[in-house]
């Protein structure tokens, strides 16, 4: 299905956690001065103007990066993450919000790569577009980034972040989320695979943490943020997780220094609040 189109989505609450995690992921990686690879499976446009069409219909951008934008009391772990989208907004006006990969190739130095994969047409082109500079450290694939990542591992710099962010518009991608990780983790171990998840009523977004636990990593962290209470219909998503396997063992502390400060920022209503759990070896 290509449907989906992440502008409509653009710095909202669940970008907010997502891409604030991402960049402490690969501040990580760069302690050593050993290369990495970024793998993304569902890259999407790469970058998106909040002024948009799009972003403007359903300006989701006001209750997540909005709300961070202008703050002077930021969490110094926030920091790196709100430094990471200020490249993008070079004037403080906040006017483009980076994806996933954009925020990403913040943190690539010149012996890392990074690997993208998208299927939709209009997205493939302007992610083209965005990277079109860096062709040497960043490859662009129009293709299914669960068979796409199964391709890459293990990589060869035996050091890699993976980010699964499909969309869940259809009951599948739960399914190949657990069967893509699964299959990872064979190939590749000590690789380190983030996957993002909404948190709504459907029991397949409930079970999918369960069922990722199942698979029996070593070392994992699940971490979510509900910035409001579940509508009485069960319609919408009022929050989203991310489920980490092989995290840095340093990232705990930083969420349990983080977390309440976005529940307070982001939060919309008495749902509001986070859960953290997390086994590392």
């Amino acid at each position: 299905m290509l449907s989906y189109r992440h502008a409509f989505h653009a710095g909202n609450h669940a970008d907010v956690l997502k891409h604030f995690v991402l960049i402490e992921l690969l501040r990580y990686f760069n302690r050593k001065d050993k290369p990495w690879w970024y793998i993304d499976t569902h890259a999407g446009a790469g970058c998106y103007a909040l002024d948009s069409e799009q972003a403007g219909k359903t300006a989701e951008f006001a209750g997540g990066i909005g709300r961070l934008w202008e703050r002077d009391d930021l969490p110094e772990a926030l920091r790196a993450y709100i430094d990471a989208v200020a490249q993008f907004n070079p004037h403080r006006r906040l006017t483009f919000y980076p994806g996933s990969p954009a925020l990403a190739m913040t943190q690539l130095r010149d012996q890392d790569r990074m690997r993208l994969f998208e299927l939709h047409p209009a997205d493939v082109s302007l992610l083209e577009q965005t990277f079109a500079r860096d062709t040497d450290r960043v490859l662009i694939r129009k293709a299914d980034g669960f068979s796409g990542l199964r391709g890459l591992l293990p990589p060869p710099a035996r050091r890699a972040v993976a980010l699964i962010d499909p969309p869940y518009e259809v009951k599948e991608d739960y399914r190949r989320v657990v069967e893509t990780v699964a299959d990872a983790m064979k190939r590749f171990p000590g690789g380190t695979y983030a996957v993002w998840y909404p948190m709504l009523a459907r029991p397949e977004a409930r079970q999918l943490p369960e069922r990722l636990a199942d698979l029996g990593a070593e070392s994992w962290l699940d971490v979510r943020l509900a910035v409001r209470k579940p509508t009485r219909d069960g319609i919408g998503m009022f929050g989203s997780g991310l489920y980490i396997v092989n995290p840095p063992w340093v990232l705990p502390q930083t969420l349990e220094a983080v977390m309440p400060w976005l529940v307070r920022v982001l939060g919309e209503d008495e749902g509001a609040g986070f859960d953290l759990e997390h086994h590392i070896e």
